[in-house]
């Protein structure tokens, strides 16, 4: 079992990996909740713009989204000049470029998972609490959100499992730099370029297999006992 063992440079790219996807998906989680609710509930001019713009990752090709990145957050980019030389945030070759190109990847399915659970609420029981004399934020903390919280960890796990499998948008923004933008899938492409290579290649892709297969579980069982917890309460 000495060929499962991992090089430094394989447990960087995990650890890596991890770090990105959980940024992206925390990040990433109070836009979604926004967009989720504007596209359940709200009634405006240019709501399917909002809608289309919302789900163009997943139609789009990764390529694509990552050039559109570079183009907006590179460092000259009219988004990314800004934020470097005003708050010294730097995105195009960072991690923190892979984690947004994860984010901005994993977005629309967080937004269809909060978006469903939010238009399966019923309405009557918020309703009922508005009469009762609670301002519609009281509602929303106390009614919606607990009702529609299987829904927001489903979208949060999604994310997360897409983020640690991106690798079309991450490449293109942010290149293949080991310890830096080198995340799972990048250095399995690299591994399977190189002559030898297989060998690791087959560990990380068994790494990746494993953890996308703990957060779908894990999805699962919290979904589970949020949505418990709703009916007992």
């Amino acid at each position: 079992m000495d060929w499962m063992a991992l090089s430094d440079a394989e447990w960087t790219a995990v650890r890596l990996s991890l770090r990105v996807a959980t940024v992206a998906m925390l990040s990433s989680l109070p836009f979604a909740l926004l967009a989720a609710m504007a596209l359940a509930r709200g009634r405006f001019w240019g709501k399917s713009v909002l809608n289309g713009l919302v789900h163009m990752p997943l139609i789009l090709p990764p390529v694509v989204t990552g050039f559109v990145l570079l183009i907006l957050f590179g460092r000259r980019g009219p988004i990314g000049a800004f934020l470097a030389d005003n708050f010294g945030l730097v995105f195009s070759f960072r991690w923190t470029g892979a984690a947004l190109a994860c984010a901005v990847m994993g977005f629309p399915l967080m937004v269809r998972s909060i978006r469903l659970s939010i238009e399966a609420v019923d309405r009557k029981l918020e309703d009922a609490a508005a009469t009762l004399g609670a301002n519609p934020a009281w509602v929303f903390l106390t009614v919606t959100l607990p009702l529609i919280l299987p829904g927001i960890v489903a979208g949060m796990i999604l994310s997360f499992a897409k983020a640690m499998g991106e690798f079309g948008a991450t490449i293109t923004f942010v290149s293949n730099i080991p310890g830096e933008t080198q995340t799972l899938s990048a250095a399995i492409y690299s591994f399977t370029q190189v002559p030898g290579g297989d060998a690791g290649a087959m560990r990380l892709a068994i790494i990746s297999i494993v953890i996308s297969m703990a957060a779908l579980m894990l999805s699962e069982s919290l979904a589970a006992a949020a949505a418990r917890r709703t009916v007992a309460a």
